[in-house]
């Protein structure tokens, strides 16, 4: 069941007959899975429905326009175009509305996505890409309003990549650029920063994108009047339609429930998007929500009497059975009869979906009620254990979660007894979290062979005499090499062209590797995150480059809930392996020296948080990663970019291993922990400590996410039976999650003798010039003096009190 043909291309009257009775069957067959599946939600059977009616017509003409190898990034509503690119059956859609935790049944996200959201399989059993210009591609969703517009752009800006940059292997990725991007967004979504940062942006770069606003009027109950100026999102863009004195849009305005118009006006932006690569905003308005927004509520409550009567009338499935009975293409018998074949099958195939979802289950909740029953008969809690039995044999439509509760709240009734019933329940409930927890918890971080943990270590090699030079100097020839060996790799962001970013660690680059691979990018980090993702997803190896640590927080939502989720909400079938430049650390003033690191480590999981301490450190890091498969933020050191370091020899192929910390100085008395700027002034301070005879080991972390996978720095607490963690970020920011992971996950209590201390910043940002920095961050005397006062708690006879 997909739509094909176009109707107003030159076929047979039999065929444009079929084609057009093809497409009704679609359009009822997903009308009727958004009617049964909100009963589904009513009844309990799924906790929460959001869905696509009222859209289904121009969703079948936009499906006539998408090709192979083009890539859809929409929102929750687009369940007919699915249906129609032959990639979402009846099962399957009610197997993401009962949350199936399955690839074979809920191919979208095995569960992990409520029904709505939608995506394809761009990567293989073993996590290589799948040829995916011979597929019809779409990026997995998400829910947050406006949330997939960024990654549109990057989507787009790709074919635009492979179209003009030479040398890149397009094999699997793009066949000369031809591939269209192309986004749906709801009319009251319009009204997000996301939505107009990202129109600007591909007005400015001239990308195949073509987005389609499904205008229905409202925003859950909010009328256009409340979102939109003039109630009219085309008309309000009108600056930004192309014209002779300058690039820009070409915007489309079109009724939703025209059936040929629709094929008339998707056709029209296809051909001006793959072409010509413009952009094209289709403007489709007119549309109805038969069931209002979603099944939280109803819209009876807040639409009129005179709305509800022109929605019905204006509802485009009814247009288009009008348009097809009084163009004889069908009588309303034939359309009744074929309605009714569709409810039925729609039935059976939710119940089909419904069966293969509760039958493991059932079968699990069996098992279970046979091992209890063994149990109780040998408890002296019989009676306990029976009634928890009982309970749970009376669930007719189980979760697991039912079932795993149920076995563990047993054992709180056999805790003082031992038989063999006990150890076997002991093993069922082991064996079911090690088959179930997978489901829901696993591939987070990249499972392949490209895995970053598993790239070992290259360590910088010097010769003789080598030369002292600015830490920008390692950073920016390292880059150099980078882009020679990865024709895919490139680089844009703020300042990041022209003049080579604003430490010149890119400069030169952009004359010798052309505007389209080293670029600027205007001010707008949401979308320069969104163009890493969207042309990572597609193959290239996009570096994304946000000036300085603190605009992170305007991407940081497109950071958290797209590209650190990626791999998870997909089970691993889809990737962006992009990695994000910045630079932070201990400047001057509030707004480049706050560290927001607690909050970064708290958002993103599922990326790589690494924090090398010099540009050295930070070139092995680089290397590492675009031999790898993983998302990553690296944040080099703001004011190490004119220290002087030593030349390595082997620039473009030493590597900085991932999750690993490095001893830069042994010590017996005391561990000292931190990573970044900060440990610069702890091996200054380390000096001044042995003269005091107190003899630190100093670990620097180098990598946040992941943290010491080899637990290097308990062993070092073994040794020295005393901790200090020492960081930039606020109290109980980055130091309680590095204390968390040291104290909790390494078990570093066992070893220590002294309480464990933590030395971060004021809970303000630091206010202007060296003194902010000094009165705000820890600084050389009150590392010292926190050290010494451990020492003097230890052994106050030889560490006498200070002050």
């Amino acid at each position: 069941m997909q739509t094909n043909q176009d109707i107003t291309k030159d076929i047979t009257y039999t065929d444009f007959k079929k084609e057009i009775l093809n497409d009704y069957t679609i359009a009822v067959t997903s009308r009727e899975c958004s009617l049964l599946g909100r009963r589904e939600v009513l009844t309990g059977k799924a906790k929460f429905g959001i869905f696509g009616d009222g859209k289904e017509i121009p969703q079948l003409a936009w499906a006539k326009a998408f090709k192979n190898g083009d890539f859809r990034s929409g929102y929750y509503r687009d369940q007919t175009f699915m249906m129609a690119i032959g990639q979402l059956t009846i099962e399957q859609f009610f197997a993401g509305l009962y949350a199936h935790a399955d690839i074979k049944n809920d191919p979208m996200s095995a569960g992990r996505q409520m029904g709505g959201h939608f995506g394809t399989h761009s990567l293989d059993e073993n996590y290589n890409w799948k040829d995916l210009t011979k597929q019809k591609n779409s990026s997995a969703d998400i829910s947050p309003t406006a949330g997939q517009m960024p990654r549109l752009l990057g989507l787009a800006q790709a074919s635009k990549i492979y179209r003009n940059v030479k040398g890149i292997n397009t094999t699997n990725f793009s066949v000369k650029g031809n591939e269209v991007a192309w986004g749906t967004i709801g009319n009251a979504s319009t009204s997000e920063g996301l939505f107009f940062e990202t129109i600007n942006a591909a007005g400015v770069l001239q990308v195949p994108m073509v987005i389609s606003v499904w205008d229905d009027e409202y925003g859950i109950s909010v009328h256009a009047r409340h979102q939109t100026t003039k109630e009219n999102i085309s008309e309000i863009l009108k600056g930004f339609q192309r014209d002779d004195k300058g690039n820009g849009y070409e915007i489309l305005r079109v009724k939703g429930w025209d059936y040929v118009e629709l094929i008339n006006t998707y056709e029209k932006a296809s051909e001006i998007a793959r072409q010509e690569h413009v952009p094209v905003l289709i403007h489709v308005d007119e549309l109805t929500q038969p069931q209002g927004h979603s099944t939280s509520g109803s819209h009876e409550r807040y639409k009129s009497a005179d709305r509800l009567k022109w929605e019905k009338e204006h509802d485009c499935i009814s247009k288009l059975r009008e348009w097809i009975v009084s163009n004889d293409i069908a009588t309303e018998e034939e359309l009744t009869t074929i309605d009714k074949n569709l409810k039925r099958k729609v039935r059976e195939g939710k119940k089909a979906a419904w069966n293969a979802f509760i039958t493991p289950i059932k079968e699990e909740q069996q098992q279970l009620i046979s091992l209890l029953n063994k149990v109780a008969s040998s408890s002296s809690n019989k009676v306990f254990i029976n009634k928890l039995t009982n309970d749970l044999q009376a669930i007719d439509e189980p979760l697991r979660k039912d079932i795993a509760s149920t076995a563990r709240k047993t054992l709180r009734y056999i805790a003082f007894e031992n038989s063999n019933e006990k150890q076997q329940l002991i093993s069922w409930i082991d064996n079911y979290f090690a088959v179930n927890q997978p489901k829901y918890s696993s591939l987070l971080y990249s499972e392949s062979k490209k895995c970053a943990t598993n790239i070992d270590e290259v360590k910088p090699s010097y010769n003789e005499d080598a030369e002292l030079v600015d830490g920008r100097i390692i950073i920016r020839d390292n880059f150099d090499k980078i882009f020679s060996n990865y024709p895919e790799a490139l680089i844009f962001g703020e300042d990041s062209g022209t003049i080579g970013d604003v430490n010149q660690g890119l400069e030169g680059l952009q004359e010798k590797y052309g505007e389209l691979r080293i670029s600027d990018a205007g001010i707008r980090e949401a979308t320069i995150l969104g163009q890493g993702i969207g042309m990572a997803m597609r193959g290239l190896r996009p570096i994304a480059e946000i000036q300085y640590l603190d605009y992170l927080l305007y991407a940081l939502q497109i950071i958290s809930d797209d590209l650190a989720t990626l791999h998870y909400r997909t089970l691993g079938k889809q990737k962006a392996p992009m990695i994000i430049r910045t630079r932070g650390h201990r400047l001057e003033g509030i707004w480049h020296s706050g560290s927001q690191m607690g909050g970064i480590l708290n958002l993103v999981r599922g990326i790589h948080v690494l924090v090398p301490r010099n540009m050295t450190k930070a070139a092995g890091f680089y290397n590492t990663l675009l031999e790898s498969d993983q998302p990553a933020l690296v944040v080099e050191c703001l004011n190490g970019y004119r220290l002087k370091e030593k030349m390595p020899n082997n620039v473009g192929t030493f590597k900085t291993p991932i999750g690993v910390v490095e001893t830069v100085k042994e010590g017996n008395d005391i561990t000292l922990v931190s990573y970044g700027s900060t440990l610069r002034i702890v091996e200054e301070v380390a000096k001044e400590l042995l003269e005091v005879g107190i003899d630190a080991e100093i670990i620097d972390i180098q990598s946040l996410l992941p943290f010491d996978l080899n637990h290097d720095i308990v062993k070092s607490i073994a040794k020295t039976n005393r901790l200090m963690v020492i960081d930039e970020d606020v109290p109980g920011g980055a130091s309680a999650y590095i204390l968390n992971k040291i104290i909790e996950e390494q078990n570093a209590y066992d070893y220590l003798d002294s309480k464990p201390q933590t030395l971060a910043a004021k809970e303000h940002r630091p206010a202007y010039g060296s003194d902010g920095d000094y009165f705000s961050k820890p600084s050389n005397e009150d590392i010292f003096e926190a050290v010494y006062n451990v020492m003097h708690e230890v052994n106050p006879e030889d560490y006498p009190k200070l002050r």
